[in-house]
């Protein structure tokens, strides 16, 4: 009998790291997850879903399923917000559902399922208060926050921290 991998969601949003976001769901796999990548709808413009879908052997979702349509994704075991805007932040934390992506969130943090967030904002929009409020409320749920420098190059020639990331969410994986 084989042995089932964790199903992880990858929500992504239209921020410079999700142009390399293959990269991270490559690691991801191999890291033994399942990977399943859910997008906002502006970062579903900016990268290839096909290829995406092809890696995973999962669609790319960006948009409401139809009334009655079957559901093409399992059931995820933990979740993975990278890279998170400061926009979806903010909606996310005030239940607002006005996408797939947010809608998603908003119902897997009812069921309390281990979520990692990696913001990619600047400091401006990092520092405004309504920001840091707004992650106060999604930490006081479970949901557990990287620093915003957490997926930024070390150095400008330098790749994404996917690694960082991936180190990240061993910890919380379900056992």
């Amino acid at each position: 009998m084989t042995e089932q991998r964790p199903v992880l969601y990858v929500v992504v949003c239209a921020a410079p790291p999700v142009l390399e976001v293959s990269e991270l769901v490559e690691l991801l796999m191999a890291d033994a997850w399942t990977v399943c990548v859910i997008t906002t709808p502006m970062a579903a413009t900016w990268i290839d879903t096909r290829v995406l879908a092809e890696k995973t052997g999962y669609p790319v979702r960006s948009a409401w399923r139809r009334p009655g349509a079957p559901g093409a994704l399992p059931d995820a075991n933990a979740v993975l917000v990278a890279p998170a805007t400061f926009n979806t932040i903010n909606k996310w934390a005030l239940g607002i559902s006005d996408n797939f992506a947010l809608g998603l969130l908003n119902e897997l943090l009812g069921l309390r399922l281990p979520i990692l967030v990696s913001p990619y904002a600047k400091k401006a929009l990092t520092t405004h208060p309504a920001y840091r409020r707004h992650v106060q409320v999604l930490s006081d749920t479970g949901v557990v926050f990287t620093p915003s420098e957490a997926l930024r190059p070390v150095a400008p020639s330098k790749d994404f921290q996917w690694r960082r990331l991936a180190e990240e969410l061993a910890r919380l994986r379900p056992s």
